[in-house]
């Protein structure tokens, strides 16, 4: 192996590499979800790298290292430690001690807004200068300028989403001691991954250039019972309801599974237009919003002035349950 990886001592690393170029058997879905989160890489550039180039294994952990540099050793040290069921080391168990100390953020009556709605908003959840540097990265990842609306509208591959996955200004957030404690309260547990995802860049609609992202939707299998979990956005600039917003359906998580028996087995529930409860959700620069995942959501058509600019991001449990079957 070359230098350049020659460090990156990883479990399961090796297995991952060799089910997507030598054809080996693959691994359990959730072992490579935090494998890659712990790495630090997201999973449209990784899988594209190893599908559309077909690396050698040294070709491959040179990559990770360049791309994402080294894993942070004390996240390496708590996913080894889930992976073969042992004790975390003491700089994990402090680092975890310290969120689950941490005064609360969200207080009775958030907590009662999100049982009864499903998502919640944390206000503030990094500093003014925070989100400043991630709104300038997302401005030079699609070529544009505030002030120049045609520069809004180059093409991109991605519809809304810009894969944009490294870079020091995204880490405000994921490291943020606020939100990890904001997921640590809905999931009842510190003990959560971050999500290495990417970040959104919603214009206005003008002819020839509509809305490019998904309506409502589920990024999770319906296949019951849906297990609990969350996502959330980061809005990186003041966001009206008609910017672009995130929308759901609000309370639907209680009754989505009646709703899923009424409909039968054979349904499509991903075709039914549920357009008549969704609520736009806005907001002001540095909130993020976190919603379970077992709500129909999605981001909007933005008939503003002004794109929406986003980070998206989740904690979730290393336990957490993901179904096999899609439905």
């Amino acid at each position: 192996m070359s230098e350049v990886g020659a460090e990156l001592d990883v479990a399961c690393l090796e297995e991952f590499w060799a089910s997507h170029v030598e054809g080996a058997m693959k691994l359990d879905e959730k072992v490579v979800k935090l494998l890659l989160d712990t790495l630090g890489l997201g999973n449209q550039q990784a899988y594209r790298k190893l599908i559309l180039e077909r690396p050698s294994f040294p070709e491959f952990t040179r990559w990770i290292v360049e791309t994402a540099g080294l894993p942070d050793p004390v996240l390496l040290d708590r996913f080894h430690a889930w992976l073969y069921e042992i004790e975390p080391g003491e700089e994990a168990k402090a680092r975890l001690a310290a969120i689950k100390n941490a005064e609360a953020v969200f207080d009775e009556a958030a907590l009662r807004h999100w049982d009864e709605h499903g998502y919640v908003v944390l206000p503030d959840a990094i500093g003014d200068d925070e989100i400043a540097a991630v709104r300038e990265l997302v401005w030079a990842e699609v070529g544009g300028t505030p002030d120049d609306p045609d520069s809004w509208y180059h093409p991109r591959e991605d519809g809304i989403m810009v894969a944009r996955f490294q870079h020091p200004a995204l880490e405000a957030a994921r490291r943020s001691p606020r939100i990890a404690k904001a997921f640590a309260q809905l999931w009842g547990s510190e003990n959560l991954w971050c999500t290495i995802d990417r970040l959104g860049f919603n214009p206005p609609e003008r002819p020839g250039h509509q809305f490019a992202g998904s309506d409502l939707h589920w990024d999770v299998s319906l296949a019951q019972p849906i297990p609990f979990g969350t996502q959330a956005v980061l809005y990186l600039v003041d966001t009206s309801v008609d910017m672009g917003a995130f929308r759901c359906v609000p309370g639907f998580h209680k009754r989505i599974d009646e709703w899923l028996d009424d409909m039968g087995p054979a349904a499509d529930p991903r075709a039914v237009d549920l357009h008549a409860g969704q609520h736009h959700v806005a907001g002001r620069a540095g909130d993020l919003v976190i919603w379970r995942q077992d709500l129909p959501h999605g981001a909007s058509p933005n008939r503003s002035d002004r794109p929406r600019l986003a980070q998206y991001l989740n904690f979730y449990s290393p336990d957490m349950i993901i179904h096999q079957r899609w439905r």
